[in-house]
């Protein structure tokens, strides 16, 4: 298939890319490098820079590409930064994707993949973990983005037949997360446990999460494109682990003599949120396969290369 990805360059789309050019698709890449890195990007993908606000670089892109699929992985994707600045979230995460929407309707495009969220869309949970048919009250700008573009989604299949793929991801983690905060509490840790910084966990750190490990998450969209209908899956791995226990497995996978030092809680932070995945195992033949344990270490040990890469620079 040929398959084009916004957001390639970043942390998921990326290893997104290289699952689907080692399954033999062909690749193409846009992101605007306003996160993502040129080093993430898979040489055997085209690339180019481009926001996907821009509707003259999309045509131009669609015109050459001629895709099966879209991917749409590009995002404003900091929670706190949404809340902030909430009509920023909204020109990127809504604006940017009705552009590329009209874009690949226009181009004939009639199977989108979306990379939504199961946590920020739910909101506070009445059930745990929540299934795809729980109530979406998303407190975040953020979230209420991901269930608009669910239900212009819907919109478009229903009046021009274009099929899609929502994959509700939990709290994705691994290699290639950014660890300057722009999401993700193992990467932010981590990369200050290594470099001989104290951590501060928010609150009483008794906010649990869903942590489903980035390789596990590539798979899922592989397999979505095997989904002929439109359809929306929870991609996490129906546990839960409070932020505590990430930062002592983390003090121990790295070495680190960071103390547990506690700060304020974040005003509107969710405290639980877990995902039911059985309707993955039974549509898409998808199931977590990597552990916590597992996938934490695999994390550490890139960003202590990263590290060591980094110094070698500098020296």
């Amino acid at each position: 298939m040929r398959i084009l990805i916004t957001g390639g360059a970043g942390f998921i789309g990326s290893h997104i890319a290289d699952a689907c050019l080692a399954a033999g698709h062909s690749v193409t890449i846009v992101d605007d490098l306003s996160t993502g890195r040129m080093r993430n990007v898979p040489p055997a993908a085209a690339f180019v820079k481009a926001d996907i606000r821009d509707r003259e670089a999309l045509a131009a892109v669609f015109r050459d590409g001629k895709f099966d699929v879209v991917n749409h992985q590009a995002a404003q994707m900091d929670v706190r930064h949404s809340v902030n600045d909430p009509a920023h979230d909204a020109s990127v995460n809504i604006v940017g994707m009705l552009t590329l929407l009209e874009t690949a309707r226009e181009h004939g495009v009639r199977r989108v993949i979306f990379a939504s969220s199961g946590g920020a869309m739910y909101g506070e949970q009445d059930v745990f973990p929540a299934a795809e048919d729980h109530p979406a009250r998303p407190i975040s700008p953020y979230g209420v983005a991901k269930l608009t573009t669910e239900k212009y989604l819907y919109y478009y299949d229903a009046v021009h037949g274009i099929k899609a793929v929502c994959l509700r991801y939990a709290n994705v983690y691994g290699p290639r997360q950014n660890p300057e905060g722009e999401a993700g509490v193992v990467a932010i840790f981590t990369g200050r446990m290594l470099r001989g910084e104290q951590p501060l966990i928010n609150g009483e750190g008794t906010q649990t999460r869903d942590y489903v490990y980035v390789g596990d998450v590539a798979r899922a969209n592989l397999l979505a494109l095997g989904v002929r209908g439109s359809a929306a899956f929870n991609i996490g791995t129906g546990r839960e682990t409070d932020v505590n226990t990430i930062f002592r497995v983390l003090v121990r996978l790295t070495g680190s003599r960071a103390a547990e030092r506690h700060g304020p809680a974040k005003a509107g932070e969710q405290l639980r949120s877990v995902l039911d995945v059985r309707a993955a195992a039974a549509g898409l033949g998808w199931a977590p396969q990597v552990t916590l344990d597992e996938g934490l270490a695999r994390t550490v040990e890139y960003f202590r290369l990263e590290e060591v890469d980094a110094a070698r620079r500098q020296g």
